[in-house]
């Protein structure tokens, strides 16, 4: 299981983002085991039981900076409660030590995984490339970037945009798509063996 709990940054200067956030968490493409709430403040959290949600809310929650996220891997207790502020497991925990140290690292992420913390490092510290490299995409690669996440291709999206094609491809590699992408898969691989063999508190497989 992964939890991902989201604290938003300088919330004390600026509009609050919980509520349109869970919005469009809860009522967007991505299937959320359990529903995002907000926990306490101007902190939301969730579950997802696979390893490619996880990145993606991951990936969708830091792409503006506005948000330190935190993702533990680990248990959850069984059966799930209706609400997620009623949650626990080993996977709540990680969260918790998570949130924590993701407020102080310079991409606002962090992962801990419940019983092995070396292997969550090697798998934070290639998550905190690829968000590196997404800080560093122009708005017109991110628009690139949004019309190829539909499924159109680069032609189509030349159209969409009223620019050649050459000017998306070239926009498509000053952005780093093609890296992003390549680094999506292998991302998931090392999340679900994360996931693969985890022991919850009263020592049931989740």
């Amino acid at each position: 299981m992964f939890v991902i709990t989201a604290d938003q940054v300088a919330s004390r200067t600026s509009d609050d983002l919980v509520a349109v956030t869970l919005d469009g968490l809860n009522h967007g493409p991505l299937h959320l085991t359990m529903a995002a709430e907000r926990t306490v403040g101007d902190e939301l959290q969730l579950l997802v039981d696979d390893a490619s949600t996880a990145l993606a809310v991951t990936l969708h929650l830091t792409r503006h900076g506005r948000w330190s996220v935190g993702c533990g891997v680990g248990g959850a207790l069984t059966p799930l409660p209706a609400s997620i502020r009623e949650a626990t497991g080993t996977a709540f925990i990680a969260a918790r030590a998570a949130i924590e140290r993701a407020k102080k690292s310079p991409t606002r992420f962090a992962l801990e995984h419940a019983e092995s913390e070396a292997r969550a490092s090697d798998a934070e510290a290639l998550i905190d490339l690829l968000l590196a490299l997404r800080a560093r995409r122009s708005m017109e690669g991110w628009q690139v970037h949004d019309l190829l996440e539909t499924g159109l291709t680069q032609a189509d999206a030349a159209e969409r945009l009223g620019i050649s094609p050459q000017a998306v491809s070239d926009r498509a590699r000053a952005a780093d798509l093609r890296v992003e992408y390549a680094a999506r898969e292998p991302l998931i691989k090392m999340l679900e063996s994360l996931d693969s063999v985890v022991v919850d508190s009263k020592g049931a497989r989740a």
